[in-house]
């Protein structure tokens, strides 16, 4: 079948305290943005989507070492493309998936949280892989993959793939290792081992990474936000 160019990027309906409640984790903007922007030049449609219709910004993610320049410019102005986009999006259970021909899971540390038990946000995935469809995700995005089932096989739908997400030495980096173990989720590499997964990433934490694996797309974190986009569009291009 002729796949829709059409792309949904999902964002984290949660939101929880972090460095000891001095701040508040949620959507990480540039990895809904950057993603955007490149989709939009590719001639893709985009719309955006999260299981509760509700986002909050990651605190991080609006500092100026992430969000400066045109980036910033984007996100002030609640009048452009995006924002209306991301302000005004749709619940997850209202999307059909066989509109989409990518499906690209955002992130920011909330998505801990709620993604591992985002049934709709999983069912969008599972319909545009079953279709023959692009899967992709950045940084803590794998964790829609826990329990998302490939309905062709009946087995978890990254079994057997390689990925790459954001990595368990990173959280001790940033000294909140500790914190994200109260919550009892697991981690983007505990995600991929507990799936049958192979986990890859970069020697640098914060280097610009991607993998692709077949119509399995993924990046290591914020910075690589962008490349993903790109080898999502070049892997589509290839169906």
């Amino acid at each position: 079948m002729s796949l829709p160019r059409r792309v949904i990027i999902t964002i984290t309906s949660a939101h929880a305290p972090l460095f000891e409640g001095t701040h508040t984790t949620g959507v990480f903007v540039t990895e809904v943005l950057h993603p955007f922007k490149v989709f939009t030049e590719a001639g893709f449609e985009v719309d955006i989507t999260s299981e509760k219709g509700t986002y909050t910004p990651d605190w991080l993610s609006l500092t100026p070492d992430f969000l400066s320049g045109s980036d910033r410019a984007t996100w002030d102005d609640v009048s452009s493309p995006f924002r209306k986009k991301l302000d005004n999006h749709p619940l997850a259970s209202t999307i059909d998936g066989n509109k989409y021909g990518i499906f690209f899971a955002s992130a920011g540390h909330a998505s801990l949280l709620d993604y591992p038990t985002a049934t709709d946000l999983k069912k969008i995935a599972a319909t545009v892989w079953s279709n023959g469809g692009i899967v992709s995700s950045v940084c803590h995005g794998p964790a829609v993959f826990q329990d998302l089932i490939d309905t062709a096989t009946g087995e978890p739908l990254i079994k057997g793939k390689t990925l790459t997400g954001f990595t368990t030495e990173a959280e001790t980096v940033m000294g909140i290792q500790e914190e994200l173990k109260s919550w009892k989720k697991p981690l983007v590499e505990e995600t991929a081992e507990a799936m049958g997964a192979t986990y890859k990433r970069s020697k640098g934490v914060w280097d610009d990474y991607h993998i692709v694996d077949g119509r399995l797309v993924t990046g290591q974190n914020p910075a690589s936000a962008t490349s993903t986009a790109k080898a999502a569009v070049e892997a589509f291009e290839k169906l």
